[in-house]
């Protein structure tokens, strides 16, 4: 076996990776939609649709377990000699077995995309049984001063935010692939990360603190589809 095999295998999963996050916004944003067509009343289908982000969770975090593992037996292999390179399945197999069987139904519940789908179903029925109980003309004007008082632009790229991630400390909000490559940047450099909105207080943003706001998501996407019918 070839380290380069190995390194080609990591890639294709942290590319799996990325595809399971997406699949868990899809479900995410489908039991929104189911919520809203409920009119705030609890879908059996919501639960059916929590269990595959739990899934997915646990899949990803899998995922993690063994990338983390490969790439430390890689290292300590890399530094032994050639003979080292045919124990490195069985080295890989072993710690991934001890790694698994320490994951706890608590590290797969503070998964973020699992805080973000309920976080963003408790909001939807929130939102949903506030507006059946109003006045649908003044409900209007309600969502008209909102989404002209929600800033959509990101404060480190200065541009409308893709993915939104809300920090649960402060309240602000960025987009993801900004404010993880600027928290990444400040840990090489062995500083902590301040929160890029002037004036806040928030002087370690961790990437824990960081939760994806499907709701502005959906905002933004909303915001964009009046903008081009217009």
């Amino acid at each position: 076996m070839s380290l380069s095999a190995v390194h080609g295998t990591v890639s294709s999963l942290k590319s799996c990776q990325a595809d399971i996050g997406t699949g868990m916004d899809i479900v995410t944003d489908v039991a929104m939609d189911l919520v809203e067509a409920q009119d705030g009343e609890m879908n059996p289908g919501i639960k059916e649709m929590e269990a595959m982000i739990i899934e997915c969770a646990m899949l990803d975090r899998e995922i993690n377990y063994f990338i983390d593992v490969v790439q430390q037996v890689t290292s300590e292999v890399t530094m032994q000699q050639p003979e080292a390179m045919f124990s490195l399945s069985a080295k890989v197999k072993e710690q991934f077995t001890e790694r698994i069987a320490k994951l706890s139904e608590s590290d797969v519940q503070s998964h973020h995309k699992v805080l973000a789908f309920k976080d963003s179903i408790k909001n939807s029925l929130n939102q949903a049984n506030q507006e059946s109980a109003e006045n649908m003309e003044e409900l209007d004007e309600d969502i008209a001063v909102t989404q002209s008082q929600v800033n959509f632009t990101c404060p480190l790229t200065q541009v409308e935010m893709i993915n939104p991630m809300k920090n649960k400390k402060c309240n602000h909000h960025y987009d993801e692939e900004a404010i993880l490559g600027l928290i990444k940047a400040k840990h090489s450099q062995k500083k902590k990360c301040r929160c890029p909105v002037v004036g806040c207080g928030n002087t370690d943003v961790t990437e824990p603190d960081l939760i994806p706001d499907q709701i502005l998501r959906r905002k933004i996407q909303s915001q964009k589809r009046q903008n081009n019918r217009t």
